[in-house]
């Protein structure tokens, strides 16, 4: 009981994250795209300027909760991952370092070349987020010990002995490059007025249309190549409201596309839909094994002694209200079109 609560935790908290640090690396995708004069992209900085390093607070929580809840699940995954966590890290600090520096220096050249360093480390990053996903639902090689190494790519095959690059995990990497691009562009559309706003907007629709055919061809194919998922979905058929949430905000990204806040909650849905789909046709498993369909780490086999999960469970309930408070504080007081004035950005 208590390893599936904290399996639902972590699920609720990755899925924050995404929401909140999908916009502001999605702003970073659509940066130099929507934008085309220095102002318009300071106002783009100007929108997560005063939320882009809290949001990064929930992928802090989040994986200090995965070590202290599937400490098994942590040290497997990040040895195994070690290369590309390592990248994401990078990814991380240069797009912190991008939006900091760039407007210390009044020149032709430094203002440039960190708003290229914003956009190309906010698009790997995205890349890297959806390949990371593919990799989990797909699986890894795990040996008896539960561990394993992965190298970039072998065969660029779905089975056996893989690598983090496959068609698949190609795939799940373009869709969330273009769910992300969704994101920020929304995002974007609901903090600016003007010639920036109706760019971001058009960016958002063909982004949409881009996003249906692969949201399609990615449900299919991970239905083909992780059993579980079936599996799952078959034993506990309520589980199908996720995609359903899925599905609702897909749609109603495209037919509420005219209002600002409207969109982008639908499109915040979507994601939420999408990823609980995820966790929910994987459980019980944490990360399964491209070996065997029915191996891998569990809740069960992963998790931390009963008694630790209940007292971290004591702890953990006031520190995400804490959050969640500090969260919405900030969220109204910087509610409302961009204001570089107020921002400082």
């Amino acid at each position: 009981m208590m390893e599936t609560l904290w399996f639902m935790l972590v699920a609720v908290m990755i899925a924050i994250y995404v929401v909140l640090d999908g916009f502001d690396v999605g702003a970073g995708i659509v940066h130099l795209m929507a934008a085309r004069k220095d102002s318009e992209r300071q106002h783009v900085l100007a929108s997560v300027g005063p939320v882009w390093d809290g949001n990064e607070v929930w992928l802090l929580a989040g994986g200090g909760t995965l070590y202290f809840a599937f400490p098994a699940l942590y040290a497997s995954s990040f040895s195994g991952f070690y290369l590309p966590l390592m990248m994401v890290l990078w990814l991380l600090i240069l797009r912190g370092i991008a939006i900091e520096f760039r407007n210390h220096i009044d020149s032709l050249v430094w203002k440039p070349f960190w708003d290229v360093t914003f956009g190309c480390a906010s698009a790997l990053l995205a890349i890297f987020f959806g390949a990371a996903l593919g990799n989990v639902v797909r699986g890894v090689p795990l040996d008896n010990a539960n561990e394993f190494f992965l190298p970039m790519w072998t065969n660029f095959g779905v089975g056996g002995n893989v690598g983090i690059l496959d068609w698949y995990t190609v795939l799940v990497a373009l869709a969330a490059f273009d769910t992300l691009l969704v994101h920020g562009a929304l995002w974007v559309t609901l903090k600016t007025a003007g010639d920036l706003h109706a760019r971001a907007r058009r960016l958002a629709q063909v982004g949409w249309w881009a996003l249906l055919p692969l949201v399609v061809l990615l449900t299919w194919a991970s239905f083909e190549i992780q059993p579980r998922l079936s599996e799952s979905f078959g034993a506990r058929p309520w589980g199908y409201i996720f995609p359903v949430l899925a599905l609702a905000g897909l749609i109603g990204m495209r037919v509420l596309h005219r209002g600002e806040i409207a969109a982008f909650l639908c499109s915040a849905l979507f994601i939420i839909g999408m990823l609980t789909s995820a966790a929910f046709g994987l459980y019980p498993y944490v990360l399964p094994s491209s070996l065997d369909p029915h191996a891998g780490l569990t809740v069960y086999n992963a998790a931390a002694a009963p008694y630790g999960l209940k007292i971290g469970l004591v702890w953990f309930i006031p520190g995400m209200l804490l959050t969640s408070g500090y969260f919405i504080y900030t969220y109204r007081n910087f509610a409302g079109k961009v204001n570089l004035e107020r921002s400082g950005h």
